[in-house]
This record gives structure tokens, C-alpha cells and sequence, in this order.
């Protein structure tokens, strides 16, 4: 099985210097590929002196995540792409367990590693951590993170198992599958676009695994923290574009309409928080919604939706109402 592991980079030639090291040390397996979104830093100048070996993609222009990973895995010959974000440190035996999956299991198409972070290391990090799910009404979640709270790693979730979605900060994706989903959705710009490519992969029968007994290190927020109310904008609008285009119709409208509602409660929760930005974003993130909602309606696969893919009835009401703060805690629907 051919590999290839593409890193995605906007003017990150200081996370290049700090990370690519570990990925080229540890995977000597797979060809290395830098897939540039039209840097204006040292980069590319940066990679081209002190890794020849790594192949250079560059991009026309800054897509973001969706369109700059479509443009260039189109130039990429592989079996197997791995999606890994330039703020990733890998460790040594990391490509092994997650190969020897998808060497043994041809019905898995996605997978991810266990995600640790950075500044943390015992620690889960936000972006991935053990997997993500999940709920009925379409918002995403991880084992070993439910909305900021963030378990301490124990090796509970050190198994390799089925999950919903995986990380796009250390995706594993096979070539004919990406293929076959025609990639990324480009109208998400970047935030929730792997959620929408594994919701689509399980729509058409493939299964999306996390593989406990490999592990990397995250150091996340590096183009948009979680403070950032672009940030917020995306996730909104974003997290409403996949439900339009995964779920059967009758239930999409009535999850949609539910999520407005409770869009308008977190938009007063920010402004009791003061923080008006927040509550801005969410209001132009309603209206990018409804401005694109009929060109996200004609993308929708009309019979292919999966009919189990929610893991508890409300992560909200679990974690805000129950205080559940631990995966393992929750009660599966």
C-alpha cells in the first residue's frame, strides 16, 4: 500500500521547523508531500532547504482546507492519503497499527490516530482526541472531549474502534474513497468539512475507525483559536450545511429549525458572556445559511442516509444539564 502524507500549509514555515522533523523521522514509509495555499512567508524556501526529499504542491491560491486539500491530492499518487495538519507531532511506530487496519480491513475508508495535545501530553486535545460522534441533533463531539472539557489520557481509549467522524488535523483517507465522495466540499472554506466527508463516506457504506495505538501530538488553534469568532461563524453555518445535506428531509427540517433555536440561546449565552463578536458571527453565519441553503439542498445524496448515526439524544442536555464531562459517562440512545 502506497502512502502518501500531505501537510497543508498557509504561512507556517515556524510550525514547519518545529513539527515536519518528527514526520520525517518517524515515517520513513510514506512519501512527504507540502501542499502550499499560496504562502507570502519562507515556507516553501524553508522546506526546499532543509528537506529536498519533501515533494511541494503549490496551490494556485488559499482555498482554505476544503478547496486546498482537493487541488492538491489531484497531484498526489497514492493508496493511501493521510491529511495532516502542519501543527502535528508524530511519534515513533505511528503509521504502523493504522496501515495494518486498513491492510486487513477493506471495508474501512477513514481512520484517525489518538490525538494528544501539545502544550498537554497526558491530555486529549480538542481537535479529534479518541474519535468523534454525534447527536441527534447534529452537533459533533469526541471520546475524551465533550465541548471543552478535556480528559486526562489513561489508556481508556486505547482500542481501535468505529467511530462517526475523524479528525481532519490526522486523517487517514483511502484514494478511490476520496475519489468517490469528490473530496471535500469546497463551500465550507475550512471547520466541519471532515464531519460532512465521513457522514457522506457512512451514507454510501463505508466505515470511518479510530485507532487507539497510535498517537500524536496536537497543538491546535494555530490558524483559528477557539476564541476566534471567524471560528465561531464557520462551526455555525457549517454544522448547518452538513445536516442539510446527510440527514432524510423530513428530519432535517425539524433538527434545522431546532438548531436555530438553540443558535438564538447561545448567541444570548455570548452576550451575557460579553462577547458580542461571538454573537455577530452567529447571526451571519444564519444568514450565509439561509443565502446558501437551496444550493446545499440540490447536493443532498436523496436516498443514501444512514439510519443509525446519532450517539446520544443531546450532547447539550448531557453535558449543560447532567454534567457529564466524561464520554464514558454517557448514556448511549
Amino acid at each position: 500500500m502506497k502512502v502518501a502524507i500531505v501537510i497543508l500549509n498557509w504561512n507556517g514555515e515556524i510550525l514547519l521547523e518545529q513539527y515536519l522533523p518528527s514526520v520525517v523521522q518517524y515515517s520513513g514509509m510514506a512519501d512527504i508531500y507540502l501542499a502550499d495555499n499560496h504562502s507570502t512567508d519562507g515556507s516553501v524556501a524553508f522546506v526546499k532547504r532543509h528537506f529536498p526529499f519533501v515533494k511541494i504542491i503549490q496551490n494556485a491560491n488559499n482555498g482554505g482546507f476544503a478547496k486546498g486539500y482537493n487541488d492538491a491530492l489531484t497531484q498526489v499518487q497514492a493508496d493511501l492519503f493521510c491529511l495532516l495538519n502542519s501543527d502535528v507531532e508524530v511519534t515513533e511506530n505511528w503509521l504502523e497499527p493504522i496501515l495494518e487496519l486498513f491492510a486487513q480491513s477493506p471495508e474501512v475508508a477513514i481512520a484517525q490516530p489518538k490525538i494528544l495535545d501539545l502544550l498537554k501530553k497526558d491530555h486529549f486535545e480538542y481537535a479529534g482526541a479518541a474519535g468523534g460522534f454525534i447527536d441527534q441533533l447534529g452537533y459533533p463531539f469526541c471520546r475524551g472531549r465533550i465541548f471543552q472539557a478535556l480528559e486526562e489520557d489513561k489508556g481508556q481509549y486505547n482500542d481501535t474502534r468505529e467511530i462517526f467522524w475523524a479528525t481532519g488535523a490526522c486523517m487517514f483517507i483511502r484514494k478511490s474513497v476520496f475519489e468517490a465522495l469528490g473530496g471535500f466540499d469546497e463551500d465550507y472554506f475550512a471547520h466541519q468539512e471532515e464531519v460532512d466527508l465521513c457522514w457522506r463516506a457512512k451514507n454510501l457504506g463505508y466505515k470511518v475507525y479510530y485507532v487507539g495505538l497510535s498517537s500524536v501530538y496536537h497543538l491546535g488553534g494555530s490558524t483559528l483559536s477557539n476564541m476566534n469568532p471567524k471560528k465561531t461563524y464557520l462551526n455555525f453555518r457549517n454544522s448547518l450545511f452538513t445536516i442539510t445535506k446527510n440527514l432524510p428531509r423530513r428530519k432535517a427540517f425539524v433538527i434545522i429549525f431546532i438548531r436555530l433555536m438553540l443558535d438564538a440561546l447561545a448567541a444570548l449565552r455570548f452576550v451575557a458572556q460579553f462577547k458580542f463578536n461571538h454573537c455577530a458571527a452567529i447571526l451571519r453565519a444564519h444568514l450565509s445559511f439561509y443565502r446558501q441553503f437551496g444550493k446545499m439542498y440540490r447536493k443532498r445524496e436523496r436516498d443514501n442516509y444512514i439510519k443509525k448515526y446519532a450517539f446520544v439524544k443531546s450532547i447539550v442536555w448531557s453535558h449543560f444539564v447532567n454534567r457529564v464531562t466524561v464520554f464514558n459517562e454517557l448514556v448511549k440512545d
